[in-house]
């Protein structure tokens, strides 16, 4: 199989479900969180737990998001995330499902209502306690002006960004949206995605198990490689495009 093979499954195909990781948000300068010079090997992850137990914790992951949110806010979307534009456009994507919290596809102007994101937005605050949201600017803000583990001022629970983080629970009804269209379409593209990253890694099996055509696009090798109808080891913003 090659890439003809792939161009030829996607040109006939009506149901295609993009799947993304951070791979395609560091062709735009977001800095990943496993890779050796990734946001992991430079800071001390905070679990959720911590989080919420220690002040410390939140102090420490507020911190983190502040240093890391202008890179973030400033990125721009790559040929990758306009390649599942282009495919939107013709009718043919049915869903763009994403590991990442950039905002990245909403910004090359995939609509919103096609995205699911999986792990959140760190666009947003959110309060654990009554759930209402705000900016992650606004939240900024007050840490930049001496508050460095804002609470929420409708009702004083937790604000924390609106990601989900290691021993948080996953949003069952992106999850679950997710798993009806990967069930449901003929063709699923994962791209950036390292696929070891549960519950969201069993999507592509999901799909593929229920007839759709897989094909994979990262630059290092993937668990579900053996699964995969095409596996393609290149840059994204190269090999994207030219499938499209």
């Amino acid at each position: 199989m090659n890439l003809n093979h792939a161009r030829e499954w996607i040109a006939k195909s009506q149901n295609i479900v993009g799947f993304t990781g951070a791979g395609i948000s560091t062709e735009s300068g977001i800095p990943d969180f496993r890779s050796p010079n990734g946001v992991w090997a430079r800071n001390r992850m905070i679990e959720f737990d911590e989080f919420v137990s220690s002040r410390a914790g939140r102090i420490e992951y507020w911190r983190q998001k502040v240093e890391s949110w202008p890179a973030m806010r400033d990125a721009k979307p790559n040929p990758g995330h306009l390649a599942f534009v282009e495919l939107e456009r013709r009718g043919k994507l049915r869903a763009m499902i994403t590991q990442n919290i950039d905002g990245l596809h909403q910004r090359a102007g995939q609509s919103p209502e096609l995205v699911i994101e999986l792990h959140g937005t760190t666009a947003e605050a959110a309060c654990l306690s009554c759930r209402g949201r705000i900016p992650i600017d606004d939240a900024i803000r007050r840490i930049e002006a001496g508050d460095p583990a804002p609470e929420c001022e409708k009702c004083g629970g937790l604000l924390k960004p609106a990601t989900i983080s290691f021993g948080q629970a996953m949003p069952e009804r992106e999850m679950a949206r997710a798993a009806e269209v990967s069930r449901a379409c003929e063709v699923f593209l994962a791209v950036g995605s390292s696929l070891v990253v549960q519950p969201a890694a069993l999507l592509p099996a999901i799909a593929k198990r229920a007839g759709a055509r897989l094909i994979i696009v990262n630059r290092t090798a993937t668990p579900l490689d053996d699964m995969a109808d095409l596996v393609l080891c290149d840059e994204i913003g190269r090999v994207l495009p030219a499938l499209v």
